[in-house]
């Protein structure tokens, strides 16, 4: 997996920005947000989300941790995909997303491209328990870790399923029951998904 990628920006557009690293140059794309942040600059060094499917490797580039974080979270609910998540956090900066989040406002989110009523009411539902209330608030990553919770989710993933829908049903099984084994925690996850 790709962490970050870290070099001289070869190309800004507000859409994507490609980065040279080591002589390759990446094609990531971006939110306005990270647009705006790397305008400025020669240089750049962005956090990377990687989308591989079966017919494409995508890259996500984002100035911040926090974007990332919010990106991933965004993929993670149903309905949204990665164009979509990248709409919304073009639309918005992270701290009003957050904030729309938290105060359930759907009217914020409806004003976004693309995302009806039901849409908006999921990233609300889906998300507010995860976002911390405080000035630099955030999404709290995943308690959920270990080997076995890791073969649970590699299992899914290569059943076919989207890694974050996979994460945050394995989430709910091992937060009920830590000790569960690798096919119970798979079997319990295909009746949820």
């Amino acid at each position: 997996m790709i962490e970050y990628l870290r070099g001289p920006i070869a190309e800004l557009t507000p859409a994507y920005a490609v980065i040279e690293a080591a002589g390759v140059g990446y094609m990531l794309n971006i939110s306005l947000s990270t647009y705006t942040a790397l305008q400025a600059s020669k240089d750049a060094k962005l956090l990377v989300h990687e989308a591989i499917r079966e017919d494409a490797w995508v890259l996500y580039g984002f100035a911040t941790e926090r974007e990332r974080a919010l990106f991933r979270a965004l993929i993670g609910v149903s309905g949204v995909g990665a164009g979509t998540a990248r709409v919304i956090q073009s639309s918005l900066a992270p701290a009003e997303l957050e904030k729309a989040i938290v105060a359930g406002d759907h009217a914020k989110l409806k004003n976004v491209k693309g995302i009806g009523a039901k849409t908006a009411q999921r990233i609300i539902v889906d998300l507010k328990d995860k976002i911390k209330p405080g000035a630099d608030a955030f999404i709290s990553q995943p308690t959920v870790s270990g080997e076995t919770f890791e073969e649970a989710l590699a299992a899914l993933v290569m059943l076919g399923f989207p890694k974050p829908a996979a994460q945050k049903a394995l989430d709910k099984i091992f937060a009920a029951n830590p000790a569960i084994k690798v096919e119970a925690a798979v079997k319990q996850a295909l009746a949820m998904m």
